[in-house]
């Protein structure tokens, strides 16, 4: 299976410089996380285009064949065009249809408001990645998390790390008084695409021009020292900080198709 999707593309770049398990289909393809076996996103399938009639028993028997202890069920479709495919179908699986925008950069323009009192720069050594850590669960849909939730945050900030010291990418952070206040990941794999990963911003610390001074300074260390010439950030087209990607000069590109469904519905 050819993947034609820009958002899925940089995807399974990051599935595979962090150490995921791909295997590939006529019409799909199966990736799987083994150290992080909560992650839906990490253990999910990838099909080849929206749903067509007859397509649900399929994917869900594929998936279900795949992996056959997950509670969850995660379908990615490949499609730029936001098309999820015949309503009926998505209903006989009782999925929730995210469709997120997939936007693009080939350089960024400098935040219209710098930021003062805080410095911008690589996260290294246990405590910056401690602080990661703590950071992501605060931001955890601004609720406390679970200690299941906590496991998850745990593995996936281990699995940034590593990839980050074997130099598939660098996470850079906002640290304010010393203390971790904004985040983010830019993962490539020395070809022409970058991605954005975990832009997140402490709930007390918001509308400062954080995340801007973030996401624009791994943009600079991407196109000088991965030597992308394309940087890709997937946002949610209803959330405000996609006017922050977009002021920083990134552009609506494509649309990305997901598809789950919850343990227990």
């Amino acid at each position: 299976m050819k993947v034609t999707s820009l958002g899925y593309r940089t995807d399974l770049m990051v599935r595979r410089l962090t150490g995921s398990l791909i295997t590939e289909h006529a019409s799909h393809l199966v990736v799987r996380t083994p150290a992080n076996p909560g992650f839906w996103w990490g253990n999910f399938i990838l099909v080849d285009g929206p749903a067509r009639r007859g397509d649900a028993d399929r994917w869900a028997a594929t998936f279900a064949d795949a992996f056959p202890r997950a509670a969850h069920l995660a379908l990615g479709v490949d499609s730029g065009d936001g098309d999820a495919g015949d309503e009926s179908e998505l209903t006989r699986l009782g999925v929730t249809v995210e469709v997120n925008s997939v936007l693009t950069a080939t350089r960024l323009v400098p935040p219209t408001r710098p930021v003062t009192g805080a410095a911008i720069r690589p996260l290294v050594g246990d405590d910056d990645w401690a602080q990661a850590a703590q950071l992501r669960a605060v931001c955890h849909d601004d609720e406390e998390p679970s200690a299941e939730e906590r496991l998850f945050i745990a593995r996936a900030v281990t699995e940034e790390r590593r990839l980050c010291e074997a130099g598939g990418g660098i996470w850079f952070g906002a640290f304010v008084d010393g203390r971790l206040r904004s985040g983010a990941g830019l993962v490539g794999d020395g070809g022409e695409l970058a991605r954005y990963q975990n832009v997140e911003t402490h709930p007390d610390f918001r509308r400062g021009g954080l995340a801007s001074a973030v996401v624009h300074g791994l943009g600079q260390w991407g196109v000088r020292e991965l030597g992308a010439r394309t940087l890709v950030i997937v946002a949610d087209p209803d959330d405000q900080a996609i006017r922050v990607y977009r002021a920083l000069g990134f552009t609506d590109t494509e649309h990305q198709v997901q598809l789950q469904r919850a343990p227990g519905q």
